[in-house]
């Protein structure tokens, strides 16, 4: 194609992929469509940065909690500010009132003259320019006095009134629903009222209430002034706090980003690392593998050198000595001097050389187990230690796998071998015996003994401080296929040696145990 065609038409030129994506993405909005109101704020909050999501949350936390701080500074403040305006105008009317009210000390009513004393006093500019309405309430609830004449001698049923009985100043702020109110009401201008005791003078008791209503534009003016300053430093305080928090979280969330970046490079070179060590795991478990079938090789090879060297050649010296003996007595019977006795010493240590060469041979030759199942491997290493010392072994098999590797079989059997060996030549031989059991894809296999056994730090080396080539023989063998070794040993406790090897699941057989 050339390049005109392919500038013409472009979409031919998109690999598969590419033009899925572009599809995708256009039915993306047709997905969060379908979704509820609230999963598409969460799915538009979480593509959105940490830092911004902090903000988010941040703004609605704090909003609440400015709000409510705010709202609680502002109600204390519209408290306090009426109830001290309150003590103020109690205190002021209470010292006009007071002397008015003396003759309900020994009355249960004001006088004419009392009432119209006090009508001329709240025509005062002084008292009228801030206090609309006045009321006198007696003890027991009814009105003894008030601006509104219909109210006189009525009684109401008021909390106010007792707790003024009690000798505290009551104020009550805001709309004036009750029915006593009715006339305050009317005149349709904001106010608020006072109850406050009066006192009889000379003793302090309380004779009477005074009920004063005063004009709230002014207080209403101070309270808004303060709720507003209250409202700018808690918004201030607000938006500060957010912007730092926002500028840490920012800063955090970029060396976050950083970190990240940083550690999945890092995860990255592990995961190369790992690689290469997986594949040179696996080229040193060929290669101890390999030695290992190498090492069988020798040794069987050895076995072999003496068996056809060295044994070949004593039993010709054994043969030529039983030639010289025949000779030896037939020149006896000539009366020549007898010299059997160190024929018989050559014959002797020929025999003990050949016995001991082929015990040899016969240890390093490995029989040939590739086609036995591993419970036949052990009962015929078993059965060849106690052919050859003549000792006992108990030999118990738990839930044996099937399907053993050749490599591990071969380990298997030298372990028991130099095991039961070094049982023999320390122990005494005394209470041999192999446990091998199966269980969760691991291969366990524990010979034990009764003997005298020895300290720990005296496990790995000779007197002679060199290192004891049986126990390490059978650790390398052993962690050359991956497996673990363990030798315990307590003086007076016996020893016991344990090989586990991992062999997985596919190799699990039916669980049975049994003894030989």
């Amino acid at each position: 194609m050339s390049i005109e065609e392919n500038i013409a038409s472009p979409s031919q030129a998109l690999p598969p992929k590419a033009s899925q994506g572009v599809s995708g993405s256009s039915s993306a909005p047709t997905l969060n469509s379908r979704l509820p109101g609230w999963q598409r704020v969460c799915a538009a909050l979480r593509r959105l940065s940490r830092s911004s999501q902090f903000v988010i949350a941040a703004s609605i936390i704090l909003g609440l909690t400015m709000t409510f701080v705010g709202n609680l500074v502002s109600k204390t403040i519209e408290r306090s500010a009426v109830q001290a305006a309150a003590d103020t105008g109690a205190l002021y009317m209470t010292t006009f009132l007071e002397p008015y009210v003396q003759d309900l000390t020994t009355t249960s009513s004001l006088s004419v003259q009392t009432a119209q004393a006090i009508d001329h006093l709240m025509t005062s500019p002084t008292l009228s320019a801030h206090v609309i309405s006045v009321k006198i309430w007696s003890p027991d609830g009814t009105i003894l006095y008030s601006t509104n004449k219909d109210l006189v001698n009525k009684s109401f049923s008021t909390t106010e009134i007792a707790l003024a009985l009690q000798g505290k100043t009551v104020t009550e702020w805001g709309e004036l629903n009750e029915e006593e109110n009715s006339y305050e009401r009317s005149l349709g201008i904001p106010l608020y009222e006072i109850y406050a005791p009066l006192r009889e003078f000379g003793t302090g008791r309380i004779i009477a209430v005074g009920e004063f209503y005063e004009l709230a534009e002014v207080l209403e003016q101070e309270i808004n002034q303060v709720r507003r300053e209250v409202w700018v430093i808690v918004g201030t305080a607000t938006v500060s706090m957010l912007l730092l928090l926002f500028a840490i979280v920012h800063r955090g969330e970029r060396i976050i980003v950083r970190q990240q970046q940083a550690l999945s490079e890092h995860m990255h070179e592990q995961a190369l690392l790992h690689a290469k060590n997986i594949g040179l795991q696996r080229k040193i478990t060929t290669a101890n593998q390999a030695f290992s079938r190498i090492n069988e090789l020798t040794l069987r090879r050895i076995g072999a050198d003496l068996h056809d060297g060295p044994a070949q050649l004593l039993t010709l010296i054994l043969v030529r000595v039983d030639e010289l003996n025949t000779v030896q007595g037939r020149n006896n019977k000539n009366g020549a001097q007898p010299e059997g006795d160190a024929l018989e010493t050559i014959r002797n240590a020929a025999q003990d050389a050949l016995r001991e060469v082929r015990e040899i041979s016969r240890g390093l030759a490995l029989p040939e187990i590739n086609g036995m199942s591993l419970r036949q491997e052990l009962e015929l290493v078993v059965q060849r230690h106690r052919q050859r010392t003549e000792t006992e072994v108990d030999l118990t098999c738990i839930a044996l796998p099937e399907n053993v590797p050749a490599p591990h079989k071969v380990c298997i059997y030298r372990f028991i071998q130099e095991a039961l060996n070094n049982s023999y030549r320390h122990a005494d031989a005394k209470g041999q015996a192999v446990l091998v059991s199966y269980a969760r894809g691991l291969l366990t296999i524990q010979v034990t003994d009764t003997g005298d056994g020895m300290e720990s730090d005296r496990l790995m080396a000779t007197s002679e401080g060199r290192t004891r080539l049986g126990l390490a023989g059978m650790r390398y063998r052993v962690e050359s296929l991956g497996g673990k070794f363990h030798i315990q040993s307590m003086p007076g406790a016996g020893t016991g040696v344990c090989a586990q090897f991992k062999l997985g699941y596919r190799n699990k057989r039916p669980s049975e145990a049994t003894s030989v």
